[in-house]
C-alpha cells in the first residue's frame, strides 16, 4: 500500500477503533476454538465428536444468517457486533465456571457450540457490510486488505496463545477469552457511523433478495461458491487435534501452531496484497490460488514431520488469502448499501458452510478412511473444484479487474 494511501486508512479513527475491536475478538476466539477443541478431545477422544463441533455451530448459523442479514440492514451493524462479541465472553465465562465446577462435559460444549453458531450469524454479516461505511470507496480494497492482515495476525497470536495458556489449565485460557472478547466488545460500542435503515419491511422476499442478488452476479455467485466448495473439501482445521497429538506427536502447544500456521501465511500474503493490489486477471489468479491450496492440502495429508506439516498449512494460508480478499472487495465493489447486510449474509452462509460444515466433513470421514485419507479426499477434490469452476464460472476466470 502507497504510504500515503495507509496514513489516510489511519485517519479514520472510527475504522481503526473498528479494526482494533476484531483484532481482540478474533484473537479470543481463535484461543476459544483451540481450546474448545482440545477440551473436547480430551473428554472424548472422537474423531466423530469433533466434527458434531463444527456441525453444531453451522446448523443454527444457515438457519439464522438469512435473517440476520436483514436485521443488520435495518439496525446499527456496530451495535449488533458488540452484542455478539459479549455474547460470546459470556460462553467462555460459563466455561470457566464449568472447568471450574468440573461439570464441563460433551453435551455441554455441544450445547455452546449452538451458541456460538447463533452469535455468528448476526456477527459476519453486520460486520462485513460495516467497514465499507467507515472508510471512502477509494480505499476500501486497501481497508480490506489491511483488515485481513490484521485478522491473520491474530490468528497467528491467537491459536499459538491458546494452545501455551491451555497447559495451564482451560480456566485459564477461557479467563483471558472472556477479557479479550469483552475488551473488544466494549470498544465497538465507541464506533460511530451514519446508520441509514433499510425502508423495506421484513418479508419472505426481502429476506430472500441476497440470494437473488448474488444469483444475478454471476461472478459473485462463482467466488462466493469456488471459496465453499475449497475450503469445504480442503479444510483440516477439526483433524488438527488429531494429528497433533496421534501423527506428529505434538501436545497443546503443537496444536496452537498448526492452528496458527494457516495464518501465517495468509497474513505474509495479506501483506504483499496490501503493497502489491491484484490489479489484471484477478480471476484466473483467484483459481490459480484454490488449486494452489488443494495441492498444500495434500502435501499437508501426507506428512509425518511437524516442520513440513507447518509449512503445507502455511501455504494454504497464503492462497486462502487471495481468495479472502479477491472475494470480499468484489462483494463490497459490486454491492450497493442498503443491500449489503442481506448479500454479506449470503457471504457468511457460504463462510460458515465452509469452515464448520468442513469441519464436520472432515470429521465424518475421518472416522471412515482415518485423518490422512479424510485430508486427501478433501484436497485432491479442492483441486477438482478449481478445474471445474473454469467451466461452469467462465465470467470469473476471464474477470481482469477488481472495478
Amino acid at each position: 500500500m502507497p504510504s500515503n494511501s495507509f496514513s489516510q486508512l489511519l485517519a479514520h479513527r472510527q475504522f481503526v477503533r473498528f479494526w482494533l475491536a476484531r483484532l481482540a475478538g478474533v484473537t479470543a476466539n481463535q484461543m476459544l476454538m483451540v481450546a474448545v477443541a482440545w477440551h473436547m478431545y480430551d473428554i472424548t477422544s472422537s474423531a466423530w465428536d469433533l466434527g458434531l463441533v463444527g456441525l453444531f455451530q453451522f446448523l443454527p448459523a444457515l438457519l439464522m444468517t438469512l435473517p440476520a442479514g436483514h436485521v443488520a440492514d435495518q439496525f446499527h451493524r456496530g451495535r449488533i457486533f458488540a452484542a455478539c462479541l459479549l455474547a460470546q465472553a459470556a460462553i467462555a465465562l460459563l466455561l470457566v465456571l464449568a472447568s471450574r465446577g468440573d461439570f464441563a462435559s460433551r453435551e455441554l460444549i455441544l450445547t455452546i457450540s449452538v451458541v456460538l453458531g447463533v452469535a455468528r450469524a448476526f456477527q459476519m454479516p453486520a460486520q462485513q457490510a460495516l467497514t465499507p461505511l467507515l472508510v471512502p470507496q477509494a480505499l476500501l480494497q486497501h481497508a480490506i486488505a489491511l483488515s485481513s492482515s490484521g485478522m491473520q495476525a491474530a490468528i497467528i497470536c491467537g491459536p499459538a496463545l491458546g494452545g501455551l495458556l491451555y497447559t495451564q489449565g482451560p480456566v485459564v485460557i477461557y479467563g483471558c477469552c472472556a477479557a479479550l472478547l469483552l475488551l473488544a466488545g466494549v470498544l465497538t460500542l465507541t464506533v460511530r457511523y451514519q446508520h441509514r435503515a433499510s425502508s423495506l419491511a421484513a418479508n419472505w422476499q426481502t429476506v430472500m433478495a441476497g440470494f437473488s442478488f448474488v444469483w444475478q452476479h454471476k461472478v459473485l455467485l462463482g467466488a462466493i461458491s469456488l471459496d465453499l466448495f475449497a475450503v469445504l473439501l480442503g479444510g483440516a482445521t477439526a483433524l488438527l487435534p488429531i494429528y497433533a497429538r496421534d501423527i506428529l506427536h505434538t501436545g497443546p502447544v503443537g496444536l496452537g501452531l498448526l492452528r496458527a500456521a494457516p495464518a501465517a501465511g495468509a497474513l505474509a500474503m495479506s501483506l504483499a496484497l496490501i503493497r502489491w493490489p491484484l490489479r489484471r486477471k484477478v480471476g484466473q489468479k483467484l483459481l490459480l490460488a484454490v488449486a494452489v491450496f488443494g495441492m498444500a492440502t495434500v502435501v499437508f495429508g501426507l506428512s509425518t514431520h511437524f516442520g513440513l506439516a507447518l509449512v503445507a498449512l502455511a501455504i494454504t494460508g497464503a492462497a486462502d488469502s487471495i481468495s479472502v480478499v479477491t472475494r470480499m472487495t468484489l462483494v463490497q465493489l459490486e454491492t450497493p448499501d442498503e443491500m449489503r447486510g442481506r448479500v454479506s449474509a449470503v457471504n457468511s452462509i457460504f463462510i460458515g458452510a465452509s469452515n464448520q460444515l468442513g469441519e464436520f466433513e472432515s470429521g465424518a470421514t475421518a472416522a471412515l478412511f482415518g485423518p490422512v485419507g479424510s485430508v486427501m479426499i478433501g484436497g485432491i477434490g479442492t483441486l477438482l473444484i478449481a478445474a471445474a469452476w473454469v467451466r461452469l464460472f467462465p465470467a470469473l476466470a476471464r474477470r481482469d479487474r477488481m472495478a
